[in-house]
């Protein structure tokens, strides 16, 4: 037996450890102040949603995305987003930031108001491919948000570790393989982010008003999973049909970025025959089992900053994966930026054991048994009596999560000696106690809350909305930090209008030219 992994990893020391780069997008609904959907465009004051570094528009044009930069450390993310959160709170005027991942009262697909990027060509595409989301899922949907975990480590530890494991590979090449090492492990334990995270077990009752559903009724306006930990993970979330044949293939970048092609060129006869155009305007870009990449709806994503109008597929294909993206997470209701600082540093301590543990590929059956484990932790994580199939054996799932947990101990211990701090053991030990009293859950603790209060989701959501708010403008953003979010702003509307001159190309040109790329 060689040195394992892990053992390599340890025989590193303080000083050849540079730590974790890190980041968030942090979706949330703007509402009014009776907990409806806003019907108002976004926001001038936080610019352009095209061009806006930091402050876009996901689905919806109520639908904000807050994105940080990429961050060195827990204390220099939180504070960014933040900061992010008081500007876009001092621009809001009367409405409200919703905290939940389950949306508001919305009043079917009508009262979801499609996002808006302008008239230049990369402007209208983003709307020609949100109007394809709503022709072939509905927009319901879409109106769910998320908190999106970006991940990757420096330069300094790549060269290190490729050296560790004595590897002679391209440096991308092995960067990309490392990182499809990582989210193998990923696929295999990423049930357990569901259980200590997942934060949406109930839902507004307008939400599934004209669906069927086997949840309960927690009041006359909400419904809930009574073991459940994400409904935005399950069947009421982003899925369908055509996705679940997709069999996208996450062993390694050749066959992820080939299985992802195959969908984007495949026709998909239910979309052939809503066709791309309805009186003269196009609804979709094209009739394909997936339109773009980004259609594909994953826990985890493999990722490369594009350049401009350049595909995800064609930045890894030519660069390599740059970080990792995990998608599968809840919002926080009850911290105030959606995320907290005990979930941030248990990710990176969560995702550096992905990389550093032993990692085989992962056969069909074993993928099957997987995605098994992910969804009984999502409709049912909080029953007891819920067994995972955990290397061929049937385990409870509270034992398989501390069973778990407990493994990352020595890799917190090491980390946090390196750094001088208890950060990780802390992060540990909040995570330990949600699987030892299950009442601790996120998912328990919103439906306990909800249950003291005598509120619905609706109702104590926007509670949390208001809390929210109320703790955000308590610290006003510094003159230096206001200044530069207006002048961002400022510069993202130029940017938006300078696209929109500089396109000399019909659309309908520019969509064959990029559908052709």
């Amino acid at each position: 037996m060689g040195v394992s992994r892990q053992q390599l990893f340890h025989q590193f020391s303080s000083t050849q450890w540079d730590g974790f780069l890190k980041g968030v997008e942090k979706e949330g609904l703007r509402v009014d102040q009776q907990g409806n959907i806003a019907q108002t465009p976004h926001p001038a004051g936080l610019g352009s949603a095209l061009t806006n570094p930091r402050i876009t528009t996901d689905y919806s044009e109520a639908l904000l995305e807050l994105i940080t930069p990429v961050c060195e450390s827990t204390e220099e993310l939180l504070t960014s987003l933040r900061d992010i959160h008081r500007y876009v709170q001092s621009q809001l005027g009367d409405e409200l930031l919703w905290p939940a991942s389950m949306p508001c009262a919305l009043d079917g697909d009508a009262s979801i108001p499609i996002a808006e990027y302008g008239s230049s060509n990369i402007g209208q595409l983003k709307h020609v491919y949100r109007q394809g989301l709503a022709v072939r899922y509905g927009r319901m949907m879409q109106s769910i948000a998320g908190a999106h975990y970006n991940l990757s480590f420096p330069d300094s530890f790549w060269q290190l570790w490729q050296e560790a494991l004595e590897d002679s590979q391209h440096p991308q090449d092995f960067k990309s393989q490392q990182y499809f090492w990582l989210i193998r492990n990923f696929r295999r334990r990423s049930w357990l982010l569901m259980l200590l995270f997942g934060a949406s077990p109930a839902l507004d009752a307008s939400f599934v008003k004209t669906m069927p559903h086997n949840l309960a009724q927690f009041d006359d306006t909400t419904w809930y999973g009574k073991a459940a930990t994400s409904l935005r993970m399950g069947d009421l979330g982003y899925h369908n049909n055509a996705q679940a044949s997709l069999d996208i293939c996450f062993n390694k970048l050749s066959t992820y970025t080939g299985t992802l092609a195959r969908a984007i060129h495949t026709p998909w006869p239910p979309y052939q025959a809503i066709g791309t155009k309805r009186d003269g305007k196009f609804i979709q870009i094209n009739t394909n089992i997936l339109q773009i990449e980004n259609e594909y709806y994953s826990a985890v994503r493999p990722k490369r900053n594009t350049e401009r109008e350049e595909k995800p597929i064609q930045a890894l294909e030519a660069r390599g994966v740059e970080y990792i993206e995990v998608r599968c997470l809840d919002l926080d209701p009850f911290a105030d930026v959606g995320i907290s600082e005990a979930q941030i540093d248990f990710l990176d301590l969560f995702l550096l054991d992905c990389l550093i543990s032993d990692s085989p590929l992962i056969d069909d059956e074993e993928c099957e048994r997987l995605d098994h484990n992910y969804k009984d932790v999502i409709n049912r994580g909080r029953d007891a009596s819920l067994n995972l199939t955990i290397a061929s054996s049937d385990v409870p799932v509270r034992e398989a999560g501390l069973e778990l947990v407990d493994s990352l101990e020595p890799l917190a211990l090491k980390l946090d000696q390196w750094q001088g701090h208890e950060r990780y053991r802390r992060a540990l030990a909040v995570q330990r106690s949600k699987l030892i009293d299950p009442s601790l859950l996120p998912s328990g603790q919103v439906l306990k809350a909800m249950g003291d209060t005598g509120k619905g989701h609706l109702q104590w959501t926007l509670e949390q909305a208001r809390k929210h708010q109320q703790d955000l403008q308590k610290d006003h953003l510094s003159e230096v930090k206001q200044r530069a979010f207006e002048a961002m702003a400022e510069t993202s509307r130029q940017e938006q209008r300078d696209l929109e001159t500089a396109d000399t190309m019909a659309f309908a040109d520019y969509l064959a030219h990029y559908l052709e790329s």
